[in-house]
């Protein structure tokens, strides 16, 4: 309840003084959220973050690259440093991996995901620097510190052998990325439209990383889904399947140390790291 009325205050002192609740959400990994109904907006979110960070990220995606989605994403509509949140409109639908579709349906939103991907990796110009393969093998050396004894030597052996040929590979430039790029962020309307949020954790990264959830999670089982998706967002070059498969195990690593980290300040460091 204190939550609750800590994010209505928000949307009543930032946006409408008569702003009422509608619904709570428990957020994903320590975000809160509440849903209100406002006269001017309709129906909006408010969202504290859980680090300064998470609130930069997502206020930066909001006002540099969203807009490029157009009516497919959430609009911002104010803001905070204190405390660090946020509020939108509020997207209409549930999320696609809890809306049961008949394959066609599911491979049209697939094809519209792809769309939205591909306009959101093109809302930004190219960056080389700083070497983006080489820190994100700087950053799993980090995790196979921090897991430890919870990973074996061989496999500590594989997942530096994959950040060595990651950095081996030629010069890649970085886009704006999702970085949370999955089917629960994925909203799916009565309209039949796709609409993507939550972009706490945008930035700039290699484009391929956005693709690796899917990659690993979801195209295994369904290469229907993947044909579709990639029918909009465009083919796959053979230095993208090289970063989807060796990124596929820093997931996989940065995924273990989530499950280990064992309190909720180590969890807020770990969720706060620049992954």
């Amino acid at each position: 309840m204190a939550d609750h009325n800590v994010h209505l205050a928000l949307c009543q002192r930032l946006l409408d003084a008569h702003a009422k609740p509608v619904t709570s959400h428990p957020g994903h990994a320590g975000t809160r959220v509440l849903r209100a109904s406002t006269a001017a907006h309709g129906d909006v979110m408010v969202k504290i973050h859980r680090s300064p960070e998470r609130h930069n990220q997502e206020v930066h995606a909001y006002r540099t690259w969203v807009p490029a989605l157009g009516d497919r994403a959430p609009r911002l509509l104010a803001t905070t440093d204190d405390p660090p949140a946020t509020v939108i409109t509020a997207v209409a639908g549930v999320p696609l991996n809890e809306r049961q579709l008949d394959p066609e349906a599911e491979q049209s939103a697939y094809r519209e995901a792809g769309q939205l991907l591909k306009t959101l990796h093109a809302a930004g110009p190219p960056r080389l620097e700083p070497d983006w393969t080489a820190w994100l093998a700087e950053r799993a050396e980090y995790w196979i510190h921090r897991v430890g004894e919870g990973i074996t030597g061989a496999r500590r052996a594989e997942l530096r052998a994959h950040m060595r040929a990651l950095r081996d590979l030629p010069p890649l430039a970085a886009l704006p990325c999702h970085l949370d790029f999955m089917p629960r962020n994925m909203i799916y309307g009565d309209d039949g439209a796709v609409r993507l949020i939550d972009f706490e954790h945008s930035r700039y990264d290699l484009p391929a990383r956005d693709l690796v959830r899917l990659a690993t999670r979801v195209w295994p089982h369904r290469p229907d889904l993947r044909a579709s998706f990639l029918d909009t967002y465009g083919q796959l070059r053979a230095v993208d399947d090289a970063v989807l498969e060796h990124c596929a195990h820093f997931d996989f690593l940065t995924s273990l140390a989530r499950q280990a980290v064992p309190t909720k300040r180590a969890a807020d460091t770990y969720y706060d790291s620049g992954l």
